[in-house]
């Protein structure tokens, strides 16, 4: 599921309020440890094009 997870936001990419969308139904559904390696790996490839959003989406986790 994880991996499916990072296909979808990477296709989303260029539009900040769908990769918003599919970001959080992504939290929604994942367990607790892919949730911690999906951060990770948002932050390592998007933190500096969508900082704002993935604060926002991780705040609670």
């Amino acid at each position: 599921m994880l991996t499916y997870v990072k296909t979808i936001l990477t296709r989303v990419s260029f539009d900040a309020r769908l990769f918003e969308k599919e970001l959080r139904k992504a939290i929604k559904t994942l367990i607790a440890e892919e949730i911690q390696e999906l951060r990770q790996w948002c932050y390592a490839h998007y933190g500096s094009q969508h900082r704002a959003i993935l604060n926002r989406c991780f705040v609670s986790h």
